[in-house]
């Protein structure tokens, strides 16, 4: 988890930087460019975050929202990059799907604080 978080953090800050320098697109395909990359860099650091934490508390919980976080990165902020350069518009459906894995992820993640919680006051 530690380097798909490095990895998609690294790609986040490229596609940033490609976005702001070198993408030829209208505004609202710019802004959606940068919606993307703002959600990548988030839940890439995310990322970082949880691996740490399922270091010290090794629940189920941490390693699926770990892996939901590079689903949706791949489904949300992938679908909408290739929006914007130009691939096909059957993948519109496929960014609110990314969406609700993230969220899914979000929400695994609080029942690995509940879980970590209950752990550490029973130790």
């Amino acid at each position: 988890m530690i380097f798909a978080g490095a990895l998609l953090g690294v790609t986040g800050v490229i596609l940033g930087a490609y976005g702001a320098h070198g993408l030829s697109a209208s505004e609202s395909q710019a802004d959606s460019w940068a919606v993307a990359v703002q959600y990548q860099l988030i839940h890439s650091l995310l990322m970082l975050i949880v691996a740490l934490w399922h270091h010290f508390f090794p629940v189920k919980a941490l390693l699926i929202s770990g892996l939901a976080f590079v689903a949706g990165i791949f489904l949300f902020s992938g679908s909408i990059y290739l929006l914007v350069l130009g691939g096909p518009s059957l993948l519109g459906p496929v960014t609110p799907m990314g969406g609700v894995v993230l969220i899914f992820g979000w929400l695994c993640l609080g029942v690995a604080g509940y879980q970590c919680r209950e752990d550490s006051t029973t130790a």
